[in-house]
């Protein structure tokens, strides 16, 4: 495909469309009004207390987590950008404890779309970068299947696209259709995501690793390994300084790994395994995107023990431990779980 830097996304989705036999375009619709469903998000984050977003909306998602004044608004902006268009059977949010059925006055489609609306939402308030995490699935069941929750239980090698928009200095939307991964930036005086950063590959290496360190002592024995060395620095087994960071927002995490390597880490713990938790972030609208853009650009993802892509999603919530970012990196700690 013809990637030119400086072109838009609608540019860039036409492009990507004519290089498929039989194409109907209601998938460039779709991803078109994702892309919208962002813009207005990014206004939304960027004017803040301005408008009265911020601060806690008195209510728990399905989770049980407290819920920001942003995520319900941000949840509103992505069902109503999506659910008129005629292109999908279902939508699933983070932020909703059943499917949302697409209204009977418009028409359904054939894809799927599971959505964290505002990861990293407690950022919020700190005015740190948080994001918006998307994934595109296709229902091929029969007419009437499509809109229930068991069609959303796909193995992420199935999706058909995912993305992240990144509200920080910038706006940025990343995103892949399977042919690798690209990075596109909001110009404000135009409205349009402008391609900046095409074919963005993981560095295979790195010295870089992001772990919330206070749960270090709730760590199974290879994930303190690990740190332990990275920890050690020059006089350590590695032999090499490592830098830590640690946002708590997944989107700005990966981005910076995407951007210059890096591994990520949540894994699962032994007061998750107390409280009945298999891990911290959800399979279907965190852990399955971010892992087919980190493999897509070039890196890898694994709960530890296996890859996150391969496994069968159990329920709509599903959480998971997690681990991406640099290829070698994450397969050190891999096998120091297979060990």
């Amino acid at each position: 495909m013809n990637m030119k830097p400086g072109q838009t996304i609608t540019h860039f989705l036409i492009e990507e469309q004519r290089q498929i036999k039989g194409a109907t375009g209601e998938f460039s619709e779709l991803v078109s009004d994702v892309v919208t469903a962002c813009k207005v998000i990014s206004n939304l984050v960027n004017k803040g207390e301005l408008i009265g977003v911020l601060g806690s909306a008195g209510s728990e998602n399905v989770q049980g987590e407290t819920q920001k004044k942003l995520d319900i608004l941000t949840n509103e902006v992505f069902i109503e950008a999506n659910e008129w268009s005629g292109n999908l059977a279902a939508m699933a949010s983070e932020e909703m404890d059943d499917i949302y059925m697409i209204p009977k006055q418009y028409p359904r489609g054939k894809y799927l779309l599971t959505f964290d609306p505002l990861d990293g939402s407690s950022n919020t308030d700190v005015n740190v970068s948080v994001g918006t995490i998307f994934s595109i699935l296709r229902c091929d069941g029969e007419e009437g299947t499509c809109d229930k929750e068991g069609a959303f239980l796909q193995p992420g090698t199935k999706q058909v696209a995912a993305g992240y928009a990144l509200y920080g200095p910038s706006t940025m939307l990343v995103l892949t259709t399977g042919h690798g991964v690209n990075g596109f930036t909001l110009d404000m005086n135009i409205g349009e995501f402008i391609l900046t950063h095409p074919n963005m590959q993981i560095p295979e290496d790195t010295r870089e690793f992001a772990v919330n360190m206070s749960n270090m002592r709730h760590w199974e024995k290879p994930v303190q390994r690990y740190v332990e060395e990275c920890l050690a620095g020059k006089t350590g087994s590695r032999g090499e300084d490592f830098n830590m960071r640690w946002i708590a927002s997944m989107v700005a995490e990966v981005h910076r790994i995407l951007t210059r390597g890096g591994i990520f880490m949540y894994p699962i713990d032994q007061k998750m395994k107390d409280n009945g938790t298999e891990g911290k972030l959800r399979l279907l609208y965190e852990a399955n995107p971010m892992s087919m853009i980190v493999e897509q650009a070039g890196g890898a993802s694994s709960t530890g023990y296996e890859r996150i892509m391969d496994l069968k999603p159990k329920s709509l919530h599903q959480r998971v431990p997690v681990i991406l970012g640099s290829k070698n990196e994450v397969e050190r700690l891999v096998s120091y779980h297979a060990e």
